[in-house]
């Protein structure tokens, strides 16, 4: 019955869902409240796991994939599952990422996939701090926070769409990148006022179980209320999106610590951690003006001002030379002001020191497609689309495929992308190659 329910799924909205299997309403029990909540599907911890291991690695794909430094993201793990241990939920097979985004931020996806923003890390002060912010986000996993949105909205039946969803030779189609849209969904989903409280003093138990000092907790709900105030853009499209912030928050907070863990306050036992954290952030803090510029630079490329983009870029490349984000932004760049040889010496160095950002495959691929190097761009636009799919990457691919004299492989590709955006340049063009090729070689 599951799996007939679950095709079922596919098709009809939630609220015909509702109306034609009654039984598929009930609750969900939180395993930290004990609490009985509403939901229309109550997806298992099985399935919660399965959704976050194919939701996650995409969500860190779309925020510019992980900040290279191999000793902070052992670091960032072993205080992660220092707290991991103490939750409600410490069996969940957690995993804890450094993602190289600009915008303080920090976000969960279901199943124990936790991760916090570049923007975010470096501006923190010791490693208490760091664990408010961790233990905050594993609360919203342990309390189901993220599955109750999905829950209570229409992503429901996307969700089981991906869950469903086995992979095949149509590992290109609009399941594959369904599972973008989930991921993006659930990075800028917003929580309720009720739910930041709980994950904020879940946070500040498993903290304080995990013997670090809930000054720390206080600390970061001082600098988030001073932020708050500043108007940063940054911080207002990143953390304060998500994670709404107030006085009568911050205060709340305050008055969970001092009614209930104030013997912590002043026990040296419960740690701050500043030396240890400053020596895991040394790289990251090196590396601060390099990235002001790629963000400089980024800012540049928006406005259409490639000629002013370049230089930063290059000057931020210079400065950081072992950040493979730098030499893919500017590699990009050069390709889009079609300096080939130089965009494919960019993104080469880039993908020699981390090959696994999707951008970077696919700007080397294009370029190599572009240069008539079918079999070479095919292999890096294959690597790009199974990091994260694109209709963009799908296309060229298609086109690499066609000139590799692999016409099945491209007809394929062509109809998934003429499929997935039918009113679009690329679906259109798409869909014109398919004729095309199914006429020449009868769809074989």
């Amino acid at each position: 019955m599951i799996a007939v329910r679950r095709s079922l799924f596919l098709s009809l909205p939630l609220v015909a869902l509702a109306v034609f299997f009654p039984s598929l309403q009930g609750c969900a029990v939180n395993p930290v409240t004990g609490k009985s909540e509403l939901a229309f599907y109550r997806m298992s911890e099985q399935e919660e796991i399965a959704l976050g291991r194919k939701a996650f690695p995409q969500a860190v794909q779309q925020m510019a994939g992980e900040y290279d430094d191999p000793q902070l993201k052992q670091y960032l793990s072993t205080v992660g599952m220092r707290l991991a241990g103490v939750s409600h939920r410490p069996g969940l097979p957690y995993t804890f990422k450094v993602v190289n985004d600009s915008q303080p931020n920090a976000f969960a996806v279901p199943g124990g996939n936790i991760a916090i923003t570049r923007g975010l890390l470096i501006d923190l002060e010791n490693e208490a701090q760091l664990a408010a912010v961790l233990g905050h986000e594993i609360g919203h996993v342990t309390a189901r926070h993220s599955l109750q949105n999905l829950q209570r909205g229409i992503l429901l039946n996307l969700g089981l769409q991906i869950l469903s969803y086995q992979a095949s030779g149509a590992s290109y189609g609009i399941l594959a990148r369904q599972a973008g849209q989930i991921a993006g969904a659930l990075v800028d989903s917003s929580y309720s006022r009720e739910e930041e409280r709980e994950a904020d003093r879940l946070g500040i138990d498993y903290m304080v179980k995990a013997s670090y000092n809930p000054k720390g907790a206080v600390q970061l709900q001082e600098y988030f209320w001073k932020k708050s105030g500043e108007k940063d853009p940054l911080w207002i499209n990143g953390l304060f999106r998500t994670h709404p912030f107030s006085r009568e928050r911050m205060r709340d907070n305050q008055n969970y610590i001092e009614n209930v863990h104030a013997a912590a306050l002043e026990n040296d036992a419960y740690v701050l951690g500043a030396e240890g954290f400053g020596q895991a952030m040394a790289s990251l803090r090196r590396n601060r003006e390099a990235f002001a510029d790629y963000d400089r630079a980024r800012e540049r490329e928006r406005a259409r001002d490639l000629a002013g983009a370049i230089p930063l870029y290059e000057q931020a490349a210079r400065k950081a030379p072992e950040q493979s984000l730098l030499h893919s932004g500017l590699g990009m760049a050069y390709l889009k002001s079609n300096r080939l040889g130089e965009a494919k010496n960019a993104l080469r160095r880039a993908l020699s020191i981390n090959g696994g950002y999707f951008e970077s495959h696919f700007g080397l691929g294009y370029a190599l497609l572009k240069e008539n190097e079918p079999g070479q761009a095919r292999s890096h636009l294959e690597q790009s689309m199974k990091l994260m799919p694109t209709l963009g990457c799908a296309f060229f691919l298609a086109e690499a495929c066609e000139k590799s004299s692999a016409p099945r492989e491209a007809f394929q590709l062509y109809r998934q992308v003429a499929e997935a955006d039918p009113s679009g340049p690329l679906g259109k063009n798409a869909s014109v190659r398919a004729q095309a090729l199914a006429r020449q070689y009868g769809g074989q």
